[in-house]
């Protein structure tokens, strides 16, 4: 196992630090401190051949805005909070309303726009690089003094693990996730329509025309929601339910998970052979199919189109600022904030 670095240079005036993590199968994974963003995450098919399985940019300067939040952290708040405010330890808080009314994925100042701290580590059994990042009160109208640390690990077993752990020293909202594009056709050869996913969760939140969660939980059973035994993605993209198409044909919904001894989410992709196997310990799952991907993106293999890419946003949820029977996504100085997620490529 290795780790390489690379300095990116962007523009003139910018200088990143790529990481790739590298382990005995030939596995890689690329990370720029810039966003904390996967940049490229390459593994063997059933034949062998080494393929890029994630979205990302041909040109390292598309990053500095990457609209589509390619393969970067996600934070403060992962999501959309309705009308941009929110109330904390009685007193509310106004966002900047950067999608429509609401607040998307952190707004202005977010996580994937920061220039991350960064340093190589190397274990007997992995290899990884640990990024943190101050995010200060009143950044973009959220309260406290956030200090973020997120780490990527890569092992033998072809796992890459996400660690999240933060402090605050006011009460904060806090939900953070990582937000890649996976296509394990590889090289995106193929769109993911044909990817088969298998999930347990018998819930999800139902959303209104704004993409906002209603409140509602509603039952997987006999819809195209239900992954219990597996299905393909494209059962959403050409169903006719109300909740596929009032996010653009496809998926962008938030699963409750169930915490069975298994996986919790498994994607195959039959022409490659191969899979990704999700564990983690967050209460739920976005998984967003790439409906609204805007076309004509120059990205490493080919121009992007829609439904190119499968995210799987483990994480908690916004809605929980509203809705009570939500897990909160509320940190209080006396709390430590700590998340893990496995992706595991067979």
């Amino acid at each position: 196992m290795k780790i390489t670095t690379q300095n990116i240079n962007p523009n003139e005036h910018i200088t990143w630090q790529l990481y790739t993590l590298s382990n005995d199968n030939q596995m890689e994974v690329s990370i720029l401190n810039y966003g904390g963003t996967i940049t490229e995450i390459r593994t063997p098919d059933r034949n062998g051949n080494i393929e890029n399985v994630v979205l990302g940019f041909n040109n390292y300067q598309d990053y500095i805005k990457n609209p589509a939040f390619f393969g970067a952290i996600i934070g403060r708040v992962a999501g959309r909070i309705k009308d941009a405010t929110f109330q904390a330890d009685n007193q509310s808080y106004k966002l900047t309303a950067n999608d429509g009314d609401n607040h998307l994925h952190g707004g202005a100042t977010a996580f994937h726009h920061a220039l991350w701290e960064s340093s190589p580590f190397e274990t007997e059994t992995s290899v990884g690089v640990k990024l943190s990042h101050e995010s200060p009160d009143g950044d973009d109208g959220y309260p406290g003094n956030v200090h973020a640390e997120v780490t990527y690990e890569l092992n033998n077993e072809n796992q890459l693990i996400i660690t999240y752990n933060a402090t605050t020293d006011r009460t904060t909202p806090l939900a953070l996730t990582n937000h890649t594009y996976f296509n394990l056709s590889g090289d995106l050869k193929d769109t993911i329509e044909n990817h088969n996913v298998t999930m347990r969760s018998s819930q999800f939140a139902e959303l209104d025309e704004y993409l906002i969660p209603t409140g509602k939980k509603l039952n997987v059973k006999n819809t195209p929601f239900d992954f219990a035994s597996g299905r393909k993605i494209k059962h959403g993209i050409y169903s006719t339910h109300l909740q596929n198409k009032i996010v653009g044909n496809g998926y962008d919904h938030y699963f409750f998970l169930e915490k069975p001894n298994q996986s919790d989410v498994t994607v195959k992709e039959k022409k490659s052979g191969r899979t990704l196997t999700i564990n983690t310990d967050e209460p739920g799952m976005v998984m967003y199919t790439s409906n609204n991907l805007d076309a004509g993106l120059e990205l490493n293999e080919r121009v992007s189109e829609r439904y190119l890419g499968l995210c799987l946003e483990t994480q908690k949820h916004p809605a929980s600022l509203i809705y009570d029977d939500f897990p909160s996504i509320l940190l209080h100085p006396e709390e430590k904030y700590h998340s893990k997620t496995s992706f595991t490529f067979g």
